[in-house]
C-alpha cells in the first residue's frame, strides 16, 4: 500500500513528524498509523543513505521509544522497514531523545543514524518520530524530503529478529555519571550527602533517579511517578505546566530535599526546585545556567527565544557581563542560531528557550534536559561544600510583576500566515505612528517597548492564531499595555480580538 503524500505532508511538525497514533480521545482520527511509521523509515533510510553516501546495507541506525502506549507498535513497524532494506538495524527499546543522538556519538554503538518513537509533552494518544544524524536533528527541510521520499514506498515486511539489541540507556547513563564525577574531582560517590528527589511523570526519565543519582550516593527518597505509564495518570509530564510543577514543589518541600528536577517525556527538557520550593523554569532557569556558565565563557552570547522578559537581559548584561540575543521560537531555531555565531566567531555556549529547551556548545549543541540536570547538580554540590547556596546563583534576577499571553485567533483565511504577516507590518507602522518605541533588531514579529513594560506580537510557528505576550514591571499594567495593543489592531475583522475582554 502507498500512502498518498499530501497525507505524510499533514504529519510534518517543524523539525519532526508527530499525530494522532490512537482511537478514543475526543474522536480524533488516527493520522500516524503503524502503515505511515513503516514508509516514513523507509525514507529516512533513503535520506540517509543520501546524506552519507553509503549503500542503505551498510547504514547503521537505533531506534527507541519512550512510554506511550503505542510505542511498542510503531517501533514493531520501524524496525520492520530498517530490516527490509538490510540496514545494520539496533533496538535500544525505551530510550530518551538525546540518548538517541548520542548513539551516533559513543565509540560503542557509532550509529549513522537513529530515530526516537515520542511526541514529547503532547496527550498520551499522540505520537511521533524525531530523527537523527551525526550532525544532530534533522531540520523541517529534511523532514519534508524525508515524507517525500516515504510516498513512493510501499509497507515493508523485513525480519525484526535481524535487528540487534543495546542497553543504550546504561551506556548514557554511565556518560552523565562520568561528567559529575569529573567536574567533582573523580570521587565514585561525589553526591553523598545531598538529598535529591526527580519526577520522571511516567515518561523516559526515571532512568535518572536510579542509574545517575542513586550510582553517585545521592538520596532519592521522595522521587516520584518514576515507572513508565503511557496514561501518563499522575500529571503531564512537562515542565511547562503548573499541576506538574507544583508537583516536584511538593516533593521538595515534603522531603527536605536540596534540589528537585523534572523531565518531560522524552528527557529533553528540564526544570528544577531548589531547597525553598523557587521554582527554577523559563527565566530562572535560563539566568541559571548562563550564571554557571558564565565563568568558563566571559563575555559570551547567550541565544534565547523571543519572549524572555527585560528582566533577564538586564541579569545577563549587567550582572554577569554577557550578551544576549532573543532569537525566534522553536527550538531548533534557537540552536541553529547557536551554531550559526559560534562558526562566525561569536562565542555562545547556550542556546535555550523558556519551554526548558536547552543546549550547550560543550554537548554537540544537543537540547538535552539530563545534561541541563548534570550542570546544575555540579553547581549544587559546589555551592553545599562552599557553605552557599545554589539560589545565590541567580539572587539578583528581578521578575516581572505581571505577564500574560493572549492567542488571537486568524479566522476564515485559507493563507492564514500572509494574513498575519500584513498583520503584523500594519502593527508596526500604526505603533511607529504613535510614537511607540519598537525593540530592534526583531527576529521574530514585533516587540513594542513600554515605560513599565512590553508586548511581543508574533505568529504561531504553526496554527492559524498570533500569540501576543506581554509583561509588565506594574501591578495593572498587562490590561495597561494590551489596552494599547488592541487599539493598534482595531479592523482586521479576521483576527478574533475577544481574547482582550475575558
Amino acid at each position: 500500500m502507498i500512502i498518498p503524500e499530501k497525507n505524510l505532508m499533514k504529519l510534518a511538525n517543524g523539525s519532526d513528524v508527530r499525530g494522532v497514533a490512537m482511537e478514543g480521545v475526543a474522536d480524533e482520527p488516527v493520522t500516524l498509523t503503524t502503515d505511515a511509521a513503516n514508509v516514513i523509515t523507509s525514507g529516512f533510510v533513503e535520506f540517509l543513505a543520501e546524506r552519507t553516501g553509503k549503500a542503505k546495507k551498510d547504514l547503521r541506525i537505533a531506534v527507541g521509544r519512550d512510554s506511550r502506549l503505542t510505542g511498542h507498535d510503531l517501533k514493531r513497524e520501524v524496525l520492520k522497514a530498517l530490516t527490509a532494506h538490510g540496514v545494520v538495524t539496533v533496538d535500544c527499546s525505551m530510550a530518551s531523545t538525546p540518548a538517541m543522538f548520542m548513539s551516533t556519538v559513543f565509540p560503542e554503538t557509532q550509529m549513522d543514524g537513529s530515530i526516537m518513537i515520542t511526541a514529547s509533552h503532547l496527550p498520551y494518544n499522540r505520537n511521533g518520530m524525531k530523527f537523527f544524524t551525526k550532525d544532530g536533528g534533522v531540520e523541517h527541510e529534511d523532514i519534508i524530503t524525508i515524507l517525500q521520499n516515504a510516498s513512493r514506498y510501499p509497507v515493508m515486511e523485513g525480519e525484526r529478529s535481524k535487528a540487534q539489541r543495546y542497553n543504550l540507556m546504561e551506556r548514557y547513563g554511565h556518560h552523565l555519571r562520568k561528567k559529575i564525577r569529573e567536574a567533582l574531582g573523580g570521587e565514585n560517590e561525589p553526591l553523598k550527602g545531598m538529598h535529591i528527589v526527580v519526577d520522571a511523570g511516567n515518561g523516559a526519565g526515571g532512568f535518572f533517579a536510579t542509574q545517575v543519582l542513586g550510582r553517585l550516593g545521592a538520596d532519592t527518597t521522595g522521587s516520584a511517578f518514576l515507572e513508565p505509564d503511557g496514561h501518563f495518570p499522575n500529571h503531564i509530564p512537562n515542565p511547562e505546566n503548573k499541576q506538574a510543577m507544583a508537583a516536584i514543589r511538593q516533593a521538595v518541600l515534603d522531603n527536605r530535599a536540596d534540589l528537585g528536577l523534572i523531565f518531560d517525556t522524552d528527557v529533553d527538557r528540564m526544570s528544577a526546585v531548589l531547597k525553598n520550593g523557587k521554582e527554577i523554569s523559563r527565566n530562572e532557569l535560563i539566568g541559571m545556567m548562563a550564571a554557571i556558565l558564565a565563568p568558563e565563557y566571559p563575555g559570551s552570547t547567550i541565544i534565547t527565544d523571543s519572549v524572555t522578559s527585560d528582566e533577564l537581559t538586564e541579569f545577563l548584561e549587567k550582572d554577569l557581563g554577557l550578551k544576549h540575543l532573543r532569537y525566534m521560537r522553536g527550538y531548533k531555531n534557537v540552536i541553529d542560531e547557536c551554531i550559526r555565531q559560534n562558526k562566525a566567531g561569536v562565542v555562545s555556549p547556550l542556546a535555550i528557550e523558556t519551554s526548558g529547551h536547552g543546549a550547550l556548545s560543550e554537548n554537540y549543541y544537543l537540547d538535552d534536559g539530563a545534561y541541563l540536570a548534570v550542570k546544575l547538580l555540579v553547581a549544587a554540590a559546589k555551592a553545599k561544600a562552599a557553605g552557599r547556596k545554589l539560589a545565590d546563583l541567580v539572587k539578583n534576577l528581578g521578575a516581572p510583576q505581571e505577564s500574560q499571553e493572549f492567542r488571537l485567533k486568524i479566522k476564515g483565511e485559507e493563507d492564514f500566515r500572509a494574513y498575519g504577516n500584513g498583520v503584523l507590518k500594519t502593527f508596526e507602522e500604526r505603533a511607529e505612528a504613535k510614537g511607540i518605541k519598537i525593540a530592534k533588531p526583531s527576529y521574530e514579529g514585533v516587540r513594542l517597548v513600554f515605560p513599565n513594560g512590553w508586548a511581543l506580537l508574533r505568529m504561531s510557528l504553526h496554527d492559524p492564531n498570533m500569540p501576543l505576550n506581554v509583561e509588565s514591571s506594574e501591578e495593572g499594567g498587562v490590561k495597561e499595555i494590551a489596552d494599547q495593543v488592541k487599539d493598534l489592531l482595531e479592523g482586521f475583522n479576521s483576527l478574533d480580538l475577544s481574547v482582550f475582554a475575558k
